[in-house]
């Protein structure tokens, strides 16, 4: 099972359902969990399992190189960019690395006449792997160089470590641009993490159309359910969209959370941590019965 946790917004506590819901499966069913931590330029997964990192390795994307000996100036490479990353002038070609999306065009433009652009890598971030201190999830997370302005290039090294073997769980970043779209592609199953409020509502509108554009089958978890109104609820009923989980505003959940501990992880003596490790586990067996 892949599975992604996202949102429409940013703060509705789309980390908290991940973490929670990967402890939950590899502590109720020894399940072997993979979390990804594909929100690259913001990952905070680590702060929450504090994992022993096995090993860092560079992302890279292509990026043209102009050999301007070999260049005539003919202007075709930057007629043919789509993202201005090239620019002509009489006698001087400029590049700019952070808006060229790899594609190659510029390069295979120029292999018609001159040949005079090849491709090099371009560091962009890093790809981190590690394991929690039981051992029990493998995390994958990318940290994106200061300055970078795309990260999808780094989200698809992340997925590169998918192991389908395994039950994934993709911690998707906010929002609903193409970094999102990159991390949501391919995946069985997505779950939207809301709150009650009118801007939840919004930003959730919003993130079941790009889905539904996708063809993902997707379902809602309602955070800080109780604080606000009941617009998330009539949407959902409206719209014949499961909401498959309510997390109240509970003093508790957010003390753990500030002190950077997910709370399924608390002492299973605590009877209501017990009781949302069962409800996290159940939640994953019902994605699965979706599916």
């Amino acid at each position: 099972m892949i599975l992604t946790v996202a949102s429409g917004k940013g703060g509705t506590g789309k980390t908290t359902v991940a973490l929670n819901l990967a402890l939950s499966l590899a502590s109720s069913f020894s399940t072997e969990v993979q979390l990804l931590d594909c929100d690259v330029e913001e990952p905070n997964t680590h702060i929450f399992l504090k994992p022993k990192i096995e090993a860092v390795k560079p992302a890279q994307t292509l990026v043209p190189k102009v050999n301007e000996e070999l260049c005539d100036y003919c202007g075709s490479c930057a007629s043919a960019c789509e993202y201005n990353a090239i620019v002509v002038l009489p006698r001087k070609v400029l590049v700019f690395p952070e808006l060229c999306h790899g594609c190659g065009l510029c390069r295979l433009v120029c292999q018609q006449q001159r040949a005079a652009i090849s491709e090099e890598p371009r560091e962009i971030g890093v790809v981190k792997k590690g394991r929690s201190r039981d051992g029990r999830i493998e995390l994958v997370y990318g940290v994106l160089n200061i300055g970078e302005v795309r990260a999808t290039p780094l989200i698809d090294r992340v997925k590169e470590e998918l192991n389908p073997k395994k039950t994934v769980i993709i911690d998707a970043p906010p929002g609903t641009a193409c970094p999102v779209i990159a991390a949501v592609q391919n995946t069985d199953y997505c779950l939207l993490v809301t709150e009650p409020t009118p801007f939840g509502l919004y930003d959730l509108r919003l993130a079941v159309e790009v889905l539904r554009l996708l063809k993902i089958r997707f379902g809602v978890v309602v955070n800080k359910a109780g604080l606000g109104d009941r617009g998330i609820y009539d949407y959902c009923k409206a719209e014949g969209i499961p909401i498959l989980l309510e997390i109240p505003y509970d003093r508790r959940i957010a003390r753990c959370y500030s002190e950077g501990v997910p709370f399924v992880a608390l002492d299973a003596k605590e009877g209501w941590v017990q009781e949302w490790r069962e409800r996290f586990a159940g939640l994953g067996e019902l994605i699965k019965s979706r599916i």
